[in-house]
């Protein structure tokens, strides 16, 4: 199996807003216990620091693994249905046909030397125990470590239990000197410096601080909550309160131990110091998942009478009070709350019998942003519309789970479900789709126009992963109830999705008349989307016919009406049917179109429309003669197949021209020659695919790149130029070749200068196209 590379690994880890202090002990037990074993859990309760630990420890060890490391939070998640799916799509894996998810990831792991993390484990310790006792079984060169309130139970687990910060002794000498010997002391003195600038352990503060620590139990998060008091209170103010709220909590008959009490009364105490708008925004904000934007919390913080500007401003205050984390990425600034924090204003939230209103004003929220995203879909502000929606990922779906846990609101659910299926195909999820429209169909069973949108489009994904029974029954179903509803619109997408399962099964004649019903469906209705696809679909199957200029002439109505709307996936679509009908006859023409169609692809990423693209490129090279780019580029359509969980074979015509394709390309190339170029292209990462596919990073450089041009290049150049191909970061190359990080990447600045590029991505394209080239100019065997 084909696999991206895991090199990148290392930039999903989050990055930390704050400096790491002290946990020298624990680093440093952490890496001999993880160099020992192959399952490593630091446990500890909430606020310990179990994430930042482990962070810090995998930032240290990224060089010690080939493949690098890769981080994976669950504290999002919610549904464990979904456990397998979230862990592969940070993976940046997709659906296979005939595979499992957890398959599919294992199958992944296999070959690679990875640190695989997994954070806050605690309310998933059965599906991680299963996942990580079949990797530790499947995949001899992963390591796992993860975070958790308690131990996963796993064969093999080594746990470190994370403790508190050090803290004086009551007998300890109060000097700055005896003080900075003492992790809580140091972090303390860290944080508060940044609330108070110049802020410093001075001789008369010491007692205080160290009196404060003691009493913090040496909590990190409380430490933290206390020193933002710095801004309003006095250390003694700070002490005094501390131990008041304390002495009350340590007489109340509670179970907890005692740093878990601790850590409750300081959030107690941060809850109380809020203003009552203040703690009542908390709560509602405990109602995302992940993280949220401004215009999210306005929405769900509107209900209680507050005003927009009365909103920003307690949310600014919580910022202040580190509550709420500002986090801005790409110019877009988003919030969220440690997970300690999060639970806090939930059961606020509960206790105040506010849960389910909350709740519901947030899938509100998302239910308005989503119909908005279909209202907006056919325009210029698609790839601004999935960058939105991957943003967001974690909350639409706490919507979608909140609607299928309230009785009355399986419709809302399924109009749901529905409408984010375009987004959730778009990025190639499909098996997601499947997961949320089989829940969202089986909380209703009655009729209704959004149940009919449902099967059809469950039909439609069900097709693509090659499960012909499941899409037989779910559109028997819809058409049944589009006929007895009278949905004109319903009936023509199932009559659209029927001709898709003629097409793939090959019986053409059927595929003609059924598309050709569609599309006249289409037009009475005034559905611009459903006649875009359906020009296209029935454009395709008459040039396939023998009926090109008929079909040309309904592909380019599509390719003009697209353009005029500045949309691109519609468009794309019509421009690849366009080059799958003019392969046999204008071979240029076919190449354009396929090359504009991908180039449309860097607005917005459609995994299915790079993989059909790379395709018809393939065939086009082959055509040419340029056989080893053909095997290249089947090699990385391959890749992309495998992506969307698809396959060519489920589409009787491209299944056909495909094995055509490359078994002319076989025998032209030889066995050998042909597994090399073509796992090549397997090998290559997703942009690299695109520029060798349109052959961005040869354009400068063509002649260079056939004369066998490396002269340019030093031999140590050429050799980074090589590993620049296979994924590695500047640092990996570093720990690869056992030099400075800073020398790495000094070679690769004069790799691009001399090669007239600006990115990776084109030193990546460029070594591939030359050593294709060279194997090209090889004898066959």
């Amino acid at each position: 199996m084909a696999r991206p590379s895991l090199l990148d690994g290392v930039e999903n880890l989050p990055v930390d807003v704050t400096s790491f202090v002290g946990r020298r002990q624990q680093v440093a037990d952490a890496k001999r216990l993880l160099a020992n074993s192959r399952l490593l859990t630091l446990t500890g309760p909430g606020g310990v620091g179990k994430t930042r630990l482990a962070l810090h420890v995998v930032a240290a060890m990224r060089r010690t693994f080939r493949d690098g490391v890769r981080f994976i939070e669950l504290a999002e998640l919610r549904d464990s249905g979904l456990f397998a799916h979230t862990v592969a799509a940070q993976l940046g894996l997709h659906d296979q046909p005939s595979c499992t998810t957890i398959d599919i990831i294992i199958d992944y792991l296999r070959s690679h030397e990875v640190l695989l993390t997994l954070d806050n484990c605690e309310h998933l310790l059965d599906d991680c125990a299963q996942f990580i006792d079949a990797v530790i079984r499947a995949c001899p060169k992963v390591r796992i470590l993860t975070t958790s309130r308690q131990s996963l139970g796993v064969y093999g687990e080594t746990t470190l239990v994370v403790p508190p910060l050090t803290v004086p002794s009551p007998e300890a000498v109060p000097s700055p000197d005896a003080l900075t010997q003492y992790d809580a002391v140091n972090l303390f003195v860290d944080r508060a410096g940044a609330v108070l600038p110049g802020f410093n352990l001075r001789s008369q503060d010491c007692a205080a601080i160290a009196r404060l620590c003691r009493a913090l139990d040496g909590i990190p998060l409380a430490i933290e909550l206390a020193t933002v008091w710095l801004r309003a209170l006095s250390l003694a103010q700070i002490e005094e309160r501390l131990s008041e709220r304390y002495r009350l909590l340590t007489v109340s008959p509670r179970n907890a131990p005692t740093r878990q009490r601790t850590l409750q009364a300081l959030i107690d105490w941060s809850y109380d110091l809020c203003s009552q708008p203040e703690q009542q925004l908390w709560a509602q904000a405990s109602a995302f998942s992940g993280s949220f934007d401004l215009d999210g919390i306005e929405y769900v913080g509107a209900g209680d009478g507050m005003t927009p500007e009365e909103i920003r401003n307690i949310v600014l205050s919580l910022v202040d009070k580190s509550i709420l984390i500002r986090d801005e990425r790409d110019g877009y600034v988003r919030y969220r709350m440690l997970e300690t924090i999060r639970e806090y204003g939930e059961a606020r939230l509960v206790a105040a019998g506010e849960e389910a209103a909350i709740r519901r004003r947030h899938r509100d929220w998302y239910a308005r942003m989503v119909e908005q995203f279909q209202a907006e879909w056919m325009g210029p502000e698609q790839d601004s519309w999935i960058l939105r929606l991957r943003r967001e990922h974690a909350n639409l779906r706490e919507a979608l789970s909140f609607c299928l846990t309230q009785p009355g609101d399986a419709v809302i659910a399924l109009r749901l479900a529905d409408k984010l299926g375009t987004y959730l195909g778009v990025q190639g999820f499909n098996s997601v789709t499947r997961h949320w429209l089989d829940q969202a169909l089986a909380a209703s069973s009655e009729p209704s126009p959004e149940r009919t949108s449902a099967l059809r489009r469950n039909a439609w994904v069900a097709l693509l992963q090659g499960d012909a029974d499941a899409a037989d029954a779910q559109l028997a179903e819809a058409a049944e109830v589009a006929g007895k509803l009278g949905l004109t619109k319903e009936s023509a997408y199932v009559t659209l999705v029927e001709g898709m399962k003629a097409t793939s099964s090959g019986d053409m004649e059927k595929a003609a008349l059924l598309t050709a019903d569609a599309l006249s469906g289409f037009r009475s209705g005034d559905d611009l989307s459903g006649t875009l696809l359906a020009m296209s679909i029935h454009g395709l199957i008459l040039g396939l016919q023998g009926e090109r200029e008929r079909g040309l002439a309904l592909i380019q109505e599509a390719v003009d009406l697209t353009a005029q709307r500045g949309e691109v996936i519609w468009r794309s679509w019509a421009l690849l049917a366009l080059s799958f009908v003019e392969l046999d006859h204008d071979l240029a023409q076919a190449e354009a179109a396929a090359r504009e169609a991908l180039n449309l692809r860097r607005r917005v990423s459609a995994k299915f429309l790079m993989a059909f693209a790379f395709e018809i490129l393939a065939w086009v090279s082959e055509r040419q003669g340029r056989h080893v780019r053909a095997a290249t580029l089947s090699g990385a359509a391959t890749t992309m197949w495998r992506a969307v969980g698809t396959s060519p074979d489920y589409f009787h015509p491209v299944g056909v021209v495909h094995h055509q394709h490359i078994s002319r390309v076989r025998t032209a190339m030889g066995d050998d020659r042909y597994r090399t170029a073509f796992q090549r292209g397997c090998d290559l990462s997703e942009q690299a695919a695109v520029d060798y596919a349109l052959e961005t990073a040869t354009a400068a450089d063509e002649q260079r790149q056939v004369s066998g041009d490396e002269a340019d290049l030093t031999p140590r150049e050429s050799q980074i130029a090589k590993l620049v191909s296979e994924g590695l970061t500047n640092r990996e190359i570093a720990a690869r070749l056992v030099i400075a990080p800073r020398t790495a990447e000094g070679h690769v600045q004069r790799i691009l200068t001399k090669l007239g590029f600006s990115s990776r991505a084109q030193i990546a394209a460029w070594y591939v196209s030359g050593q294709t080239a060279r194997e090209a100019s090889l004898p066959s065997h």
